[in-house]
């Protein structure tokens, strides 16, 4: 068929073309359908290999999205916090900034009222001690005037003598109490503190108070039982209680009722986070004084711890009462508020805290003045000012003693080489010359262990007492001191054996 079909000479017949043509396309429609066949195999598998490609491709693009969908939807999940948050902080900026105003204006207020306690005890503390230096020799004068007096005749002039020597003790005696009152409020008192039940205390004080108000007033007192222990100078709080019904009374023109209540509170975080001043967290013993008087207005509260503020008249009062309570209960360690509104009366509150020991003996009650006695024992008297030294020696020599004298530390310490024996060191607290009485005190019983020290001061400083309360052991008369004051305190320590 081949030679038929590209010329040369046949060998097959045009019948037998004719016949085997079918055949022959037969054959070539099989070969091209194999062929057609293998290629559409071939073409199905490079598309089956691209598709399964293609799917992992878009299985892989699939996870991708997913993981952006999460992250976009955790990023969108941020942003509606934060716009929440920043919209909270613009509907509260305007209350955290009067929160915060509040906070610096307390916080400065604070500070002020700091800054005035230093300031007022600097001034104390400079003027006491000369002060107290010279209401001694004043007072200690007159006294000596005093027995002078009674040796004397009764004649008609001396009484005119007498009433001015009563009038000017009586001023020195303010004098003295002014000067206490500004050390009080100033934090610079030697307290002297001992366990007290406030329900005795208050009881036995009843009778002192009512006599204070006068009949118009009547008094009642409120004992909690089981009242726990506090630690205190029982002459400053039964002072502190006196002040209070005095205030009370005079805003009670009219009479009315005077209400002293104690009883055991706990101070939380929450109480002492809205107080002005620092004060711890704990238990205390609470002395409460209401009084059914005038009241004070809010501008009054405000200032009604300050010195020298009062709203009496004129000559009617010194305004430091309030002040004195105040600087005692804060150097005891206590807080004391007031609570007043106009018309309805006022309530002083003092918390003192409760004293954490074993339930010791409280504060024995003080007993009648003791009876002068002296004594042929040898005292070592220190002082600088002249005037006072040579009013102290008098005293001791009428008294009997063998007195020994000296103006400064350094001096003291040559007499005690010099003297054989000395029973009684009585030293100033402030001395000239780098000595202080503490110092002396060191130094002499290093020469004469177990010598028996007697301090005074009209100033107490660091040196015998710390934290406000007297060192353990000392001995103090505080100046201006008295003849039988003095006289008292030393039979009292030369008679201890201990």
């Amino acid at each position: 068929m081949v030679a038929a079909l590209i010329g040369g000479a046949p060998r097959v017949t045009a019948l037998e073309l004719a016949q085997a043509l079918p055949l022959v396309f037969a054959l070539l429609r099989s070969e091209t359908e194999a062929l057609a066949a293998a290629g559409l195999t071939q073409a199905a598998q490079s598309a089956t290999a691209r598709a399964t490609v293609l799917a992992a491709a878009l299985d892989q693009a699939r996870g991708q999205v997913g993981a952006h969908a999460a992250a976009l939807q955790g990023a969108l999940a941020e942003s509606a916090r934060l716009n929440a948050e920043l919209r909270t902080l613009n509907e509260t900026l305007e209350m955290r900034v009067a929160e915060e105003v509040a906070e610096r204006a307390k916080a400065e207020d604070a500070l002020r009222q700091a800054q005035k306690l230093e300031a007022i005890g600097q001034l104390t503390g400079g003027v006491a001690h000369d002060f107290n230096n010279l209401l001694t020799v004043i007072m200690g004068g007159l006294e000596t005037i005093s027995r002078q007096l009674e040796t004397l005749p009764d004649l008609p002039a001396l009484a005119r003598v007498r009433r001015s020597r009563d009038m000017a003790f009586q001023a020195s005696q303010r004098a003295a109490t002014l000067t206490a009152r500004l050390l009080a409020f100033s934090r610079r008192q030697a307290l002297d503190p001992k366990p007290i039940d406030a329900n005795r205390l208050t009881t036995g004080l009843a009778d002192i108070l009512q006599r204070t108000l006068g009949e118009q007033v009547r008094l009642e007192t409120v004992a909690t039982p089981g009242l726990w222990m506090t630690l205190a100078d029982p002459a400053e709080l039964e002072s502190a209680l006196v002040n209070l019904a005095v205030n009370a009374r005079d805003a009670m023109l009219d009479g009315g009722r005077l209400t002293i209540e104690t009883s055991n509170v706990y101070l939380d975080e929450a109480y002492v986070a809205a107080v002005p001043e620092p004060v711890p967290v704990g238990q205390y013993v609470m002395i409460a004084v209401t009084d059914t008087g005038c009241g004070m207005a809010p501008e009054t509260l405000a200032q009604v711890f300050e010195p020298f503020f009062t709203t009496k008249p004129a000559g009617k009062g010194t305004g430091l009462g309030l002040s004195q309570v105040y600087g005692f209960v804060r150097q005891s360690g206590g807080y004391v508020r007031v609570y007043s509104e106009v018309g309805e009366g006022t309530t002083v509150k003092i918390y003192l805290p409760r004293l954490l020991a074993d339930r010791p003996e409280a504060a024995a009650e003080p007993g009648p003045a003791e009876a002068v006695d002296g004594g042929h024992e040898t005292i070592l008297v220190v002082e600088d000012h002249e005037d006072l030294r040579a009013y102290s020696t008098a005293v001791l020599r009428d008294l009997g003693y063998h007195v020994l004298e000296a103006q400064n530390g350094r001096a003291a310490l040559e007499a005690l080489q010099m003297s054989r024996h000395v029973d009684l060191l009585f030293t100033d607290v402030v001395l000239p010359d780098g000595m202080d009485g503490r110092r002396l005190a060191d130094e002499a019983r290093k020469q004469r262990p177990g010598l028996k020290v007697l301090y005074t001061t009209g100033y107490t400083r660091n040196a015998i007492v710390h934290n406000g309360r007297l060192d353990p052991g000392v001995q103090l008369v505080s100046k201006p001191f008295t003849y039988q004051g003095l006289a008292s305190k030393v039979r009292r320590i030369l008679d201890d054996a201990v």
